[in-house]
């Protein structure tokens, strides 16, 4: 076996593979570029979801023939200049991969005039190879298309997932992009129709409040913290609105979009005791610190980063967002403020209690605390006694006898029902069981293409989404139709909702609706309708089913315990969990020592 070098243009596709892994890497790669150039007005075109084109044009300062041609040139870049360089990056774009790599594996051309020029230069590359070289008239700033991405190594191309599904990535992208640069206007065009027409913003609170959606614009609430030579700013939202996933929530280290664990563990941090498990808040989070203290030249396609103090960070954002939300609190005002005072080296941006964001209106109540945690049964290889087992949950151990035979005992902290069997004791969920009963009964109504009974709102409901939440709910509609939520597109990405299940009547259903899409956006839309159907139903199950801390009267317990016997899979919810658990007589026994 002989070692030779690779051929530039083999090499360029393999720094391809590490930089552009799909459309929204060339999105990405292309407008940090143009920010860089300080550019305030960025467009972005792309068709078939990027894989047939993509053009992103700016206002920046452009370049040079000399320049031009050096930037498509593999490490070639005027960021870095000596070797500290690399340890105080203050520039998004600073490897010299980019264009190179984008150019080797697409059909590239590159339009760019500096404001002094006469003319511009227009290079064309053609899967790596340079095909022209000319003067071209055009405005000053940038202009680079990409067309046929992929075209060059279909391996890559068939990897790429639906046009729709890679437009949602690309408007992820944009979105989050845009929240970072406020006074950038971001224009983007999918097949000529546009998506989004962010004009520059005064500040943070409107680009958060035109990305986020206007729903949000009562519950932002402002970060102000500095500590030393690191400072938190941004929004966060109340308690009171969560999401199921973390999609709400965007982290900027000096400027730069990033998905950081350890900043997102002090966002986590700050909201303890206010967020339970599996509730996430909305979040636009902006952290600025010395550029040599935090390392962004950690992977090929920037999207982590290392803090040379990754505590002295955690700290921060944690107690930025504790404090935020302890002033919302009336009743911890006075606390807070006195620990302000007493705090040295410190300073907090918010120094009264926030009014709710462009409604001054102030708060009245504090938030009420989270439900209790779910009683969970002894866990086995615990701290149990010699020969002791947990609880039993098997479809087995109920044999032939049915929940109806069950004698009912009451509720234990309105979240369990207790009922004696013939064998012992029986600890049914409430929410599990009638989750479980509401997603069969819409299964069956869905197999016999029946519509569930559904009651009109008086005032519908209008939930705004992000262009990819947008384009998946509108697939879906049908199957929220047989389920009982009638909703008609209103403008734009917004929807209205008509009408509801009637046991759906008073819940919050546009929390409910978002978790919904939030919810098959991160499971995978694409492998099957089918598969987001049944997710539909057991979303909508879940959100209907009545709530732990819920009181129920005899006959209501009474029809729950007996309804189950009406199930398939009576013993577990459609989210997996059980239904019941049991202890027998001889059980009891044992943990009392009463047996032998």
């Amino acid at each position: 076996m002989s070692i030779r070098i690779l051929p530039e243009i083999i090499s360029n596709k393999i720094a391809a593979g590490e930089v552009v892994e799909r459309p929204f890497s060339v999105v990405k790669e292309l407008v940090e570029n143009a920010l860089d150039a300080g550019s305030t007005q960025i467009l972005i075109e792309i068709e078939k979801g990027g894989k047939s084109l993509i053009r992103v044009s700016d206002n920046g300062a452009g370049m040079g023939r000399d320049d031009a041609l050096l930037s498509i040139e593999r490490y070639a870049t005027s960021k870095i200049s000596k070797d500290e360089d690399l340890f105080s990056i203050s520039t998004f774009g600073f490897r010299g991969e980019a264009l190179p790599s984008i150019a080797s594996v697409s059909r590239f051309s590159l339009v760019t005039k500096e404001k002094t020029a006469e003319a511009g230069i227009e290079i064309k590359i053609d899967g790596g190879k340079v095909a022209s070289v000319a003067d071209k008239g055009s405005p000053s700033g940038t202009m680079i298309t990409v067309k046929d991405l992929f075209f060059n190594t279909p391996a890559r191309r068939k990897f790429l997932k639906s046009t729709d599904t890679e437009a949602g990535h690309i408007a992820d992208i944009v979105t989050s992009m845009a929240l970072g640069h406020t006074g950038v206007q971001f224009r983007l065009l999918h097949n000529g129709k546009t998506v989004y027409n962010l004009l520059s913003a005064p500040d943070s609170a409107r680009r958060a409040e035109d990305v986020l959606g206007k729903d949000t614009r009562s519950s932002l609430y402002r970060l102000g913290f500095s500590s030393g030579d690191i400072s938190v700013s941004g929004w966060i939202s109340s308690p009171m609105i969560k999401r199921s996933t973390t999609r709400g929530i965007y982290t900027y280290v000096n400027g730069r979009f990033v998905r950081d664990k350890v900043v997102q563990h002090a966002l986590f941090e700050g909201y303890a005791t206010r967020l339970i498990k599996g509730e996430f808040p909305v979040a636009v989070v902006f952290i600025k610190l010395p550029y040599d203290s935090v390392d962004v030249n950690v992977h090929p396609a920037k999207r982590e980063v290392r803090f040379s103090d990754q505590n002295k960070v955690h700290e921060a954002v944690k107690t930025a967002v504790k404090k935020a939300l302890d002033l919302l609190d009336p009743y911890k005002k006075a606390a807070a403020d006195f620990i302000q005072k007493e705090r040295t080296g410190k300073s907090f941006g918010v120094s009264e209690p926030p009014t709710f964001y462009k409604s001054g209106g102030k708060i009245s109540h504090p938030y009420p605390d989270p439900p209790p945690s779910v009683l969970a049964p002894p866990l086995a290889g615990g701290d149990q006694g010699e020969g002791e087992k947990p609880p039993k949950m098997q479809d087995d151990l109920w044999e032939k006898k049915q929940f109806k035979d069950l004698r009912i005992l009451g509720q234990l902290h309105g979240t369990y029902i207790i009922c004696e069997s013939s064998e012992g004791i029986i600890l049914i969920d409430q929410h599990a069981a009638h989750e479980r009963i509401l997603y069969e009964e819409l299964k069956i109504r869905r197999g016999r293409a029946e519509e569930h009974p559904s009651q009109k709102l008086l005032i519908p409901e209008v939930i705004e989404f992000g262009y990819r939440e947008a384009g998946i709910f509108e697939k879906l509609l049908p199957d929220f139709f047989k389920a009982g939520i009638e909703v008609e597109p209103f403008g734009g990405n917004a929807f209205a909702v008509k009408s509801v299940p009637a046991f759906m009547a008073g819940k919050d259903i546009k929390s409910a609706v978002t978790e919904i899409v939030e919810k098959i956006i991160e499971t995978g839309f694409a492998p099957s309708l089918e598969k987001a159907s049944d997710e539909v139903l057991k979303l909508v199950a879940c959100h209907g089913a009545i709530r732990a801390n819920q009181q129920l009267s005899d006959k209501e317990v009474r029809t729950l315990v007996d309804q189950l016997d009406g199930c398939t899979m009576p013993s577990h919810c459609p989210h997996g969990r059980p239904t019941w658990i049991s202890f027998t007589i001889n059980e009891l026994e044992k943990f009392f020592k009463r047996s032998g």
